[in-house]
């Protein structure tokens, strides 16, 4: 897993509290309360006439609807550990947040000077990473767990609080619309090396709506699908500290139309791993544009992990340095694509400087099996020799200048309306 307008005018009879974690919120907000926090256990609006402050770990229980109008923008406080500001909708619960191009629903810090009518602020920008939580959905939908366990707790949320459970049977279940909505700043540290995504999808089904999703800045993953098979499309991240897009357990729906722009702390723009237990799951992408950054350490195009399987088809990548790669890292997944359970097509790449061809860029690594020696490897014996990936990408990988997304779908982000990118 990845501070500014306050106002609160206290009513008498409100039923909400603000100390994060276990406390219940049994009725919505008076018209002049403009804090969410603890435990949403009955039906909430969040209307887009005030500015929304939400402090520290806010659960909407099973059973339970959050609304969200156009329009509406929500900050969070900062804050570390158990105390991180961060919204989580439980297994049974919804969240119906469907905005719209021009009234998109924005998840950001209270640091953020962005006002009521506004889309952006002026003050923060692509390097204002961990300033909040981020935005959590959990479902019952199948996930490969390691031991087959039927469920497992979510990064980011202590073991102790059984809302942060996710996966089930039910693939077609239902967690509600996600529709038009941008998440900055977030990421905050919850314990050592690990941070809460911008957005987190758990064990989510199919039932679900996942559409136009914004990520820019924040210190983990920008989006990260844990098993489950909802489905996906136009989603757009930016300036991310980790992976643009990440993909576990065998997550077995399709994402469809897919922007990602590195920054300067970037790494990969997809990291899939595949499932963990017996159940089986792939992926499918279709149509994504990935920008490099030659300024950042990592700023990989891909790494395929652990198992991963699945397609991945119609990409256009440019601006990547010319020791980027797309990598199958070990033998597992060497093996899945030998067996046709890991595919690609279509893949474009405006060659980097110092790049004869755009196969080069598809490399595998292989693991040591008998005389691992990391500083004399001359006497290595691999576990498993692949010598077709790079040769077999020609079929698929060509150089050029165009391909993959439509970008114009993103025309409403504040990337764009920010940085310019002129989609």
């Amino acid at each position: 897993m990845k501070k500014f307008f306050y106002s609160i005018l206290a009513v008498a009879a409100l039923a909400i509290t603000s100390c994060g974690g276990d406390d219940d919120i049994t009725s919505g907000p008076d018209t002049m309360e403009n804090e969410i926090s603890g435990v949403i256990s009955t039906d909430m609006t969040l209307t887009n006439d005030r500015i929304w402050n939400l402090n520290g770990r806010t659960t909407v229980t099973s059973g339970t609807t959050l609304t969200i109008e156009p329009g509406t923008i929500i900050k969070g406080f900062a804050g570390q550990g158990a105390n991180a500001s961060v919204l989580i909708i439980a297994r049974g619960a919804k969240i119906e947040a469907n905005g719209t191009a021009t009234q998109p629903i924005v998840f950001t810090s209270t640091a953020d000077n962005i006002d009521l009518g506004q889309t952006t602020g002026t003050n923060l920008g692509q390097n204002d990473r961990g300033l909040w939580g981020g935005l959590i959905v959990l479902g019952n939908a199948p996930s490969s767990f390691r031991g087959d366990v039927s469920a497992l707790q979510i990064e980011g949320i202590p073991a102790s609080d059984t809302n942060g459970l996710y996966g089930g049977s039910d693939a077609a279940d239902n967690s509600g619309t996600l529709n038009y909505v941008s998440i900055r700043h977030g990421g905050t540290n919850i314990g050592e090396g690990n941070e809460i995504n911008g957005l987190t999808l758990g064990g989510v089904g199919t039932g679900t709506t996942i559409s136009n999703i914004e990520v820019v800045a924040n210190v983990d993953d920008g989006i990260e699908f844990f098993g489950g098979t909802v489905n996906a499309s136009n989603l757009f991240v930016w300036a991310v500290g980790d992976d643009s897009i990440d993909i576990d357990q065998a997550y077995s729906g399709t994402i469809t139309n897919v922007g990602v722009v590195l920054g300067d702390i970037s790494d990969h723009a997809f990291e899939i791993d595949g499932p963990e237990g017996s159940l089986q799951g792939s992926f499918t992408i279709n149509d994504a544009t990935i920008f490099g950054n030659t300024n950042t350490p990592n700023g990989e195009y891909a790494d395929y992990r652990s198992n991963a399987q699945g397609t991945t088809n119609n990409v256009y990548a440019t601006g990547f340095k010319a020791s980027s790669d797309v990598e199958l890292d070990n033998n597992a997944v060497s093996q899945n694509y030998l067996n046709g359970d890991l595919s690609f097509s279509n893949w474009t790449i405006n060659l980097p400087a110092g790049v004869a061809a755009a196969n080069d860029v598809f490399v595998e690594k292989v693991g040591c099996a008998q005389n691992c020696d990391d500083t004399d490897e001359s006497n290595d014996i691999d576990e498993l020799t692949i010598t077709t990936f790079t040769a077999d990408a020609a079929a698929w990988a060509s150089a050029g200048t165009s391909g993959g997304a439509t970008l114009s779908a993103f025309s409403w982000t504040y990337s764009n309306n920010t940085a310019g990118l002129g989609f």
